[in-house]
């Protein structure tokens, strides 16, 4: 049984019974009923022909569906039949179905997990846990985006911004069950650099591997290790490799995006043998392309790190002071560049400050130990 190989074929399948006439929701509920009896009789009858079997079998599903419904016998009567000769388009309907799945009218996190069972031919249950939520809940979730976009057909330009988020959200999310979800976000975007020319695609794919390639090295024993304190031996060479090339691909294209600026910056830091050799004004040259593009908030706080890295921490205090108050990690920078600037009273406050307003426990945990350190030292 090549799970591989199912998974792949999902978003294709959905895409010929939609054509086909079926709701996508529909469609979508035929294909992992489908994907089931696939698991079931595949390892002992494996078919000759994977994609035209699961046609069939969602297609026989969805017309079962639809005899179940009295209201439209008649129309399944003139329209459909089961007897017919199952045929299998080319058509490769993967491009639309990400656009579909990422449509504007969807939640951040709707998005997500319709991405991962329609194009990523997750289960609910597989979907639940690497997001750690009640598989009831991440179900409940699944219905009502397939219920939202109900009557979207895949007959108009997708949104490629939205898809880009949706997938870099993936990235995010972290793991947890047998599914790794940032792994599982870099096999979607790979497989959507196969659909388009789009630069900004393979941008985000850069980005996904430069970072995936220092995922081992962020925790330690449970704790969080800032990129200037990581074990860069522990960095996977060859995903930093891969990025570079995909980037420089990219670039070459000549029509720079957020996420080939974002990439450029994390493959400086791969470059660098040690934090002593990273290429700070390089970096603040990036960010200032970075923020030509988006004028983020969160992008001109990281970029007062560079400043301070490259130009002293005076420097870097004179960024963050354009930074809005409520910016997330604004206290925390501020700590660590007062600590630079031999500030050690005022540093040691903000670091509690910091550890306060952190995101999770991992990070809370961590600027709570700066703190302390901090304190130590005066």
């Amino acid at each position: 049984m090549n799970d591989e190989l199912l998974r792949e074929l999902v978003p294709s399948v959905i895409g010929v019974l939609v054509r086909r006439g079926a709701d996508f929701a529909s469609a979508e509920d035929a294909v992992q009923e489908a994907l089931i009896r696939a698991v079931e009789t595949w390892p002992d009858d494996p078919p000759r022909d994977p994609k035209g079997w699961l046609v069939a079998a969602a297609w026989r599903k969805f017309l079962d569906a639809v005899r179940s419904e009295s209201s439209r016998r008649g129309r399944e009567e003139a329209d459909f039949s089961s007897s017919a000769p199952v045929e299998v388009s080319d058509v490769d309907d993967t491009l639309r179905l990400y656009f579909l799945c990422a449509h504007p009218s969807l939640p951040a996190a709707s998005a997500v997990a319709l991405t991962l069972r329609a194009v990523g031919g997750l289960t609910t249950r597989q979907i639940a846990e690497a997001s750690l939520v009640p598989e009831a809940t991440m179900a409940q979730r699944i219905s009502r985006a397939k219920k939202r976009i109900a009557g979207v057909r895949l007959d108009q330009p997708g949104d490629l911004p939205t898809v880009l988020r949706v997938l870099y959200l993936v990235f995010n999310e972290g793991y947890g069950g047998d599914v790794d979800l940032a792994a599982e976000a870099i096999r979607l975007t790979r497989q959507l650099v196969a659909l388009t020319e789009e630069p900004e695609v393979a941008g985000l794919l850069a980005l996904m591997l430069l970072h995936h390639a220092r995922r081992s090295s962020r925790m330690v024993d449970g704790r969080l290790v800032p990129l200037r304190d990581q074990d860069r031996s522990r960095w996977d060479t060859a995903l930093i490799a891969e990025g570079v090339v995909v980037l420089q691909n990219a670039l070459a294209r000549d029509r720079l995006g957020e996420y080939q600026a974002q990439a450029a910056i994390a493959a400086l830091h791969a470059d660098a043998a040690s934090a002593s050799e990273t290429d700070w004004p390089q970096i603040v040259e990036w960010y200032d392309e970075l923020l030509a593009l988006t004028d983020s908030p969160v992008v001109r706080l990281n970029r007062a790190v560079a400043v301070g890295e490259a130009s002293g921490p005076a420097a870097g205090l004179a960024a963050v002071a354009e930074v809005g108050a409520d910016v997330p990690r604004r206290d925390a920078v501020l700590a660590w560049l007062h600590e630079r600037s031999g500030d050690l009273e005022v540093a040691a406050e903000l670091y509690v400050a910091a550890s306060k307003a952190a995101a999770g426990v991992a990070e809370r945990d961590h600027l709570t130990r700066e703190a302390a350190r901090v304190r130590s030292l005066l």
